[in-house]
């Protein structure tokens, strides 16, 4: 069971200014386009979740917000200025936005404490026993705070994607991408992990989730992309999206995956 947030992430921004704007992003792998001018602005405490079908380029969208993947046309802005390209600037920007991906990435030698500790410590410059510390609070947060000394292959799937999250936490990010984050889990611990996202989207925090759990987007989200040959072909408030679907591409893809 998930506990109530300790903090509150929702972040004061100028009024008006989204937190991410995407103008014209547009991807491409040798001659495959990815991302075909891509608009989207996502707000302050707004949870913004993109859907569709495999291979129409939402694992693409999420990796460029953090410059992962880099555009070939557009640009994107964070917090009002234009993504850095290198640098001091662009590793302070990343400092700022948590990443969870499909596998869990954790360090396999160190214990989940170290793990969720390293960042703060190593990046962010903070002494270790107040890292230590916060480290512990996210962990009992994300219900794992009895396997802070465990090393990661002795937790279940599900518990090292939670221990990825406390991990992304830990840098007080004003901004978490979710790529996929259940889709190498097992099907029992799949909604341990959804649990974890909800209260984070509860608390305030800003996310955009690339996913197939249609009831986490209808749930959780603020508003639903759907994704199709790389553009966002419609976006809307989940009640809207899903009952209501504006496109013939996003009624398809509903009947198909709502139907199993």
């Amino acid at each position: 069971m998930i506990g109530p947030s300790p903090r509150c992430f929702a972040i004061v921004s100028e009024v008006g200014v989204p937190l991410v704007t995407l103008e014209g992003v547009s991807k491409s792998f040798g001659d495959h386009r990815v991302l075909t001018e891509i608009d989207l602005a996502v707000d302050a405490g707004e949870v913004v979740v993109v859907i569709g079908p495999s291979g129409s380029g939402k694992s693409t969208l999420c990796r460029c917000v953090n410059r992962l993947e880099t555009i070939d046309e557009g640009r994107i802005l964070f917090e009002d200025r234009p993504i850095p390209a290198e640098g001091r600037e662009l590793a302070h920007m990343r400092s700022r936005v948590g990443m969870v991906f499909q596998s869990f990435n954790l360090f396999a030698h160190r214990t989940i404490l170290d793990n969720v500790t390293l960042g703060p410590v190593k990046v962010l410059g903070q002494k270790r026993a107040a890292a230590e510390a916060r480290a512990r609070e996210l962990l009992e947060r994300v219900g794992i705070a009895d396997k802070a000394d465990s090393l990661p292959r002795q937790l279940s799937g599900g518990q090292q994607q939670r221990a990825a999250i406390a991990r992304a936490l830990a840098m007080d990010p004003v901004l978490m991408l979710f790529d996929e984050p259940t889709s190498a889990l097992d099907p029992e611990m799949i909604s341990e992990v959804l649990d974890v996202m909800r209260s984070l989207a509860s608390s305030g925090m800003t996310m955009i989730v690339v996913t197939h759990e249609m009831g986490f987007a209808r749930s959780a989200a603020d508003r639903v992309a759907f994704m199709a040959d790389g553009r966002i072909l419609e976006i809307a408030p989940p009640a809207t999206f899903f009952d209501a679907p504006q496109t013939d591409r996003a009624r398809d893809f509903l009947a198909r995956i709502l139907r199993h």
